[in-house]
C-alpha cells in the first residue's frame, strides 16, 4: 500500500490537528481541515497559523491539488478559503454540506446564503476518488458527528476528523442538528474493517488523565483493542446509550457561535458593510 508523507500542525487554541498530507514521489500535496485564528475575547482574526503552513508547502515545494474539509467544524473557524485564494486549490467537502447549511443559515439569519453548497468548489460524495500525483484520495461518507462528515483514504492513512479520537479518548460528540450515535456506530464500523495497519489521523486530541503529550496518529488495530468507546466487543447499543448520556453532560463548544456561520460559507468571513467593518452574528435564545 502507497504511504503518503503526512505533517501534522497543531493549534492549541483549539486542540485542532491540521495535515499537510503530500505524494513523495511527485510532490503534489493536499491540506486537510486548516485553521483560521481566532481570539474570541477580542473577536480578533488573523493568519499567523496559516501564513506557517503555507511556507512550509513552498519551503518543500509542493504543489498544493486539493484543501480538504471533513465537515464543517464547530470548534474553530476554517481556513480553507484563506488557503484556496493564496495557491488556487480547490476547496472540496462532502456532498451534504447542503443539509448542514440549510439547519443552521436561518439560526444567523443568513438569508442571502445559498444552502447547495456552491461555496465550495468540489462536492464528493461516499466512494468518489481525487488524485493525487501517483495517489489516490478516496472519500468514505462517515456521518454521526454530523450528516456530512468524511474520511478521506489516501494510500495506508486514513483522516477521520472528529468521527475517531484516539483511543484512550473515544469518539466524537453526536448531539448536533443531525447527528446520530447510531449512524456514528456504523460510520466507525466502516473505517475499523480497512487494514489493521492502516494509520489513523485525528481531528482533535484533548489530554485524558494519564497522558501529558499531544497525540495525532493511530491505527485500526489499535482503535479495535484499546478505543475507550468502540472497542472490539462493544455493541451499537451499548455505544448509543454511552455516547447519549455522555453527550447530555457536554457543554458547546467554545467557538461553536463564530465557527458555524464561517464554515458554512466555505470559511469566508461575513462580508464588509460600507465602512468596511465585518460582524458576525450572536443568536440570542429566550425562554418563552
Amino acid at each position: 500500500m502507497n504511504r503518503p508523507d503526512v505533517t501534522p500542525f497543531f493549534d492549541h487554541a483549539t486542540n485542532t490537528w491540521t495535515y499537510l498530507v503530500s505524494d513523495p514521489d511527485t510532490g503534489e500535496a493536499v491540506i486537510i481541515d486548516a485553521v483560521l485564528d481566532y481570539e474570541p475575547k477580542g473577536a480578533r482574526v488573523s493568519h499567523n497559523g496559516l501564513e506557517a503552513l503555507y511556507s512550509v508547502v513552498e519551503r518543500r515545494q509542493l504543489k498544493l491539488r486539493w484543501i480538504l474539509e471533513t465537515h464543517a467544524h464547530a470548534d474553530h473557524l476554517a481556513g480553507g478559503h484563506w488557503l484556496r485564494d493564496k495557491s488556487g486549490a480547490p476547496l472540496v467537502i462532502g456532498a451534504r454540506i447542503a443539509e448542514v447549511q440549510k439547519v443552521f443559515a436561518p439560526r444567523f439569519g443568513m438569508d442571502d446564503l445559498p444552502t447547495d453548497g456552491r461555496q465550495f468548489d468540489v462536492l464528493v460524495e461516499d466512494g468518489a476518488t481525487l488524485p493525487l500525483g501517483n495517489l489516490t484520495i478516496r472519500v468514505m461518507h462517515t456521518p454521526g458527528h454530523t450528516p456530512a462528515c468524511l474520511t478521506y483514504l489516501i494510500g495506508d492513512a486514513a483522516f477521520v476528523g472528529d468521527t475517531l479520537f484516539m483511543p484512550d479518548y473515544g469518539t466524537a460528540r453526536c448531539d448536533f442538528p443531525g447527528g446520530d450515535a447510531a449512524t456514528l456506530h456504523a460510520s466507525i464500523q466502516k473505517i475499523l474493517v480497512l487494514p489493521p495497519e492502516t494509520r489513523i489521523f485525528v481531528g482533535h486530541d484533548y489530554l485524558p488523565t494519564g497522558r501529558a503529550d499531544y497525540a495525532c496518529e493511530t491505527s485500526v488495530a489499535a482503535q479495535k483493542a484499546g478505543n475507550i468507546h468502540v472497542h472490539d466487543g462493544v455493541d451499537a447499543r451499548s455505544f448509543v446509550a454511552m455516547r447519549q448520556a455522555r453527550d447530555a453532560t457536554l457543554a458547546p463548544p467554545t467557538l461553536i457561535l463564530p465557527s458555524l456561520q464561517v464554515n458554512i460559507a466555505a470559511g469566508e468571513l461575513p462580508p464588509p458593510d460600507a465602512q468596511g467593518r465585518r460582524f458576525l452574528r450572536l443568536p440570542l435564545s429566550l425562554a418563552g
